[in-house]
């Protein structure tokens, strides 16, 4: 997809200077251990890498308290410019949580819905064991009888496909409760004595993600200016001999792995291996974005996160997901339990996209520089 990008000032980015950017401070730190201690970063498409923000990373030792100085931090490390697609001039930002959900360790009566482990005969794919004629899309496969094919997808899973293989982590009391963790990617659930425990994305079937709201807007069934969250939950619950069709429209399916609860007050442990922060943590298109490389997003029309004021915050690439394509696309992580999915379902709207370049790197980003 082609883009270029715009040099312009901090005073430019709308909202600015009432923004308090220290959370991402917090978080800069944390990718600088995962980063230097584990493993970099892959080096998304628009070139900016690891070794180019290390001198951000290494500066962000000391906490900053202080708007001012949290803002004053970022003015000095980085440059920022705005992402302009050629097609479009602004971008598009919808946002996630972790859901809340009641489970029981065994089936029973009213909660008989699994989450699943990630099988044993699920198989990375890429260029060096892709059969001929596989979709390159997949990343994922079933190895069968020493081939690889592939994986069976929801609607084969949801009616028996790995029943008996002692893959199920926990049940759900709902179907619909259980797909939207599989779109989430991630969930807290709340055993009958009172304890927590994480699951989090392991892996999924390779199929592509199609979207049930775009699916009943197509249709006719829901208003495609109001669609959310609660209008889709609300068709399904109305109508439920025709929920099963709708949700197998969406071949993805996801696998999970369990987790303790580390953090409260922090989200699940994302692609870039460290927790999301609520309010501050941004899903991309990591094929062009390098995670840990900081965005302002400002939207007008945006108002519900901010008591009812315009949308401007800075925010850190820390995840990817299926849906989130494109050089100004973003999915804002806005928390966990059921209020942060409030906030989280009525996003979806236009915004500008500023992306903060390494002062260091930033020469090689002027004059414009077109990329596709």
């Amino acid at each position: 997809m082609a883009f270029h990008l715009e040099p312009v000032s901090f005073s430019e980015l709308p909202g600015w200077s009432a923004d308090d950017p220290a959370p991402v401070i917090a978080s800069l730190r944390r990718c600088h251990r995962h980063a230097t201690e584990v493993k970099p970063y892959k080096t998304g498409s628009l070139g900016i890498s690891v070794g180019d923000l290390l001198p951000a990373f290494e500066a962000a030792g000391s906490d900053f308290s202080d708007a001012a100085a949290a803002r004053a931090f970022f003015e000095a490390q980085f440059v920022p410019f705005r992402i302009c697609p050629e097609e479009k001039r602004t971008g598009f930002v919808t946002a996630f949580y972790e859901p809340e959900i009641e489970v029981r360790a065994g089936p029973d009566a009213e909660f008989r819905f699994p989450f699943y482990r990630r099988p044993s005969d699920l198989v990375d794919i890429d260029d060096t064991n892709r059969p001929a004629g596989m979709d390159p899309y997949f990343v994922f496969g079933r190895r069968r009888d020493g081939r690889i094919e592939e994986f069976p997808d929801r609607r084969a899973i949801e009616e028996g496909f790995l029943s008996g293989r002692g893959l199920e982590i926990a049940y759900a009391r709902s179907k619909v409760d259980v797909f939207f963790v599989h779109v989430q990617g991630a969930a807290r659930l709340i055993y009958p004595d009172g304890s927590r425990r994480r699951i989090t994305y392991a892996a999924k079937t390779g199929h592509r993600f199609s979207a049930v709201g775009k699916l009943l807007i197509d249709r006719g069934e829901i208003d495609a200016a109001t669609v959310s969250m609660a209008s889709i939950r609300a068709w399904l619950a109305a109508h439920a001999d025709r929920a099963d069709e709708v949700l197998w429209h969406n071949r993805s399916f996801i696998f999970f792995r369990e987790a303790p609860v580390e953090e409260e007050g922090l989200g699940p442990v994302a692609a870039a291996k460290v927790p999301l922060e609520p309010g501050r943590s941004l899903a991309v298109d990591r094929l062009i974005h390098t995670f840990g490389v900081p965005f302002y997003v400002a939207s007008e029309t945006l108002t519900h996160l901010d008591g009812g004021h315009p949308f401007g915050r800075l925010m850190l690439a820390l995840d990817t997901g299926s849906a989130i394509v494109g050089p100004a696309r973003g999915d804002i992580f806005t928390g966990s339990g059921d209020q942060a999915g409030e906030l989280a379902g009525c996003v979806r709207n236009d915004a500008e996209f500023f992306i903060f370049v390494p002062r260091a790197a930033s020469v090689r980003y002027r004059p414009q520089s077109s990329h596709g």
